[in-house]
Order: C-alpha cells, then sequence, then structure tokens
C-alpha cells in the first residue's frame, strides 16, 4: 500500500504547482516518502479505529478541514520542518495538497477499474496479510 501511496504523493505535489515548488529537489524523495508514510500510518489508524467503509467515505470528502487531514498535517508539518528545514510558507502549500491525496486514495480505493489499492489490500495491510485479525 505505501507504494501506492507514494505514487499518489508524488502525483498530487506534481499537480499542485506551490506545493511542488516548495519541495527542495535535493530532498524530494525524502519528503515525499515521509508524507506518504505518514497519510498510511493515518489511513492505518482510522481504519482500524472506525471501520474501513466510514474511513472510505471521510476520505472522498476529506476537505481541509476534515479529522483525518488534520491528524496528518498536524504531525507532517513539525517533521517536515524538523526534519528538512522547511519554511512555514513550503509547509503549508504541502499541508494544503493533503485534502487531494486523501481524495485521490479514496477515488483509487472504491474505483472497480483500478486494483492498485483495494479495501481488502488495506485490511491485508493491518493484519499483515491475514484476514479477521489473523485467524485465515
Amino acid at each position: 500500500m505505501f507504494d501506492q501511496i507514494l505514487n499518489i504523493v508524488k502525483e498530487q505535489l506534481g499537480n499542485h504547482p506551490q506545493a511542488s515548488a516548495a519541495v527542495p529537489q535535493q530532498h524530494a524523495d525524502d519528503i515525499h516518502k515521509e508524507i506518504a508514510g505518514s497519510v498510511e500510518k493515518e489511513v492505518k489508524s482510522q481504519a482500524s479505529s472506525g471501520g474501513l467503509g466510514d474511513m472510505l467515505s471521510s476520505l472522498a470528502g476529506a476537505g481541509s478541514g476534515s479529522p483525518v487531514a488534520n491528524a496528518i498535517t498536524g504531525g507532517l508539518v513539525g517533521t517536515l520542518t524538523s526534519k528538512f528545514g522547511l519554511p512555514p510558507a513550503a509547509t503549508g502549500a504541502i499541508a494544503a495538497a493533503i485534502p487531494g491525496i486523501l481524495q485521490k486514495f479514496a477515488h483509487k480505493t472504491n474505483d472497480p477499474n483500478d486494483s492498485s489499492i483495494t479495501p481488502d489490500g488495506i485490511l491485508g495491510s493491518l493484519t499483515g496479510g491475514k484476514g479477521l485479525g489473523g485467524l485465515f
């Protein structure tokens, strides 16, 4: 799931001029991985605590004030500042791209013609590839 999220991050930041300009080229790969890791961590947390369907519904409508987007950006901004020395304008531009990343993730997950991210795959990542908490 991480690789698929990483691809979404790269695509969305590339389509978001302010965020794209805010990412220093020498740190681009590491910053993309940091963002993808934060998204993956929160997706797993939301899916395990609130149910997968509720989580996907909330992501599909994720705006800049959504709880999921806020949870990701809250920790991410501090991490990007401390690890990469990004100024507030850069972290703000990246944070503004998070809702689009979440919406793209939800769209890909719900798209029957796109099997790169599926609800079963998300569940598998939560259970280590084993269904129903490792019973199967």
